[in-house]
């Protein structure tokens, strides 16, 4: 837990905070410190944004893929270094930069993507698995 910490906002912005945080079913004080957390890393990190989805908000590069997938493909690209930065790029379509940003993100960063990294590895197994059991099953 943090320690308390007050500001004052406009009556504006704190009826647009108590609408979203309703709306998202959180309180206002977890709201702020989500968007202070978040503001935080898109300002270190120009070119990443976050987003919602099935399995909560994570960092994406601007026009992009998630950060994680980013990360999933430079650990099983192949070289070092640079090398395995332009051989990302060009496998995926994005620009170097961007490679270079979803890594550095992830060196600032590592927990959530490495637990969305082993959240997908076992998504992928589970799969895996379905489809061995129903192939024994039809074959």
């Amino acid at each position: 837990m943090g320690r308390p910490t007050s500001f004052r906002f406009s009556d504006e912005l704190q009826r647009r905070l108590d609408e979203e945080a309703a709306a998202l079913g959180v309180s206002v004080s977890g709201l702020v410190t989500t968007l202070l957390d978040e503001g935080l890393q898109t300002r270190r990190f120009p070119g990443v944004v976050f987003r919602d989805g099935p399995t909560g908000r994570r960092a994406g590069l601007v026009g992009g893929p998630d950060v994680w997938e980013v990360i999933r493909d430079v650990r099983a690209g192949t070289g070092r270094g640079a090398a395995r930065i332009r051989r990302v790029a060009a496998e995926t379509g994005l620009a170097q930069p961007q490679v270079r940003l979803a890594v550095d993100f992830y060196a600032a960063h590592p927990d959530d993507i490495d637990a969305r990294l082993d959240a997908d590895e076992r998504a992928a197994i589970q799969l895996r698995e379905t489809i061995t059991r129903r192939e024994r099953l039809t074959g």
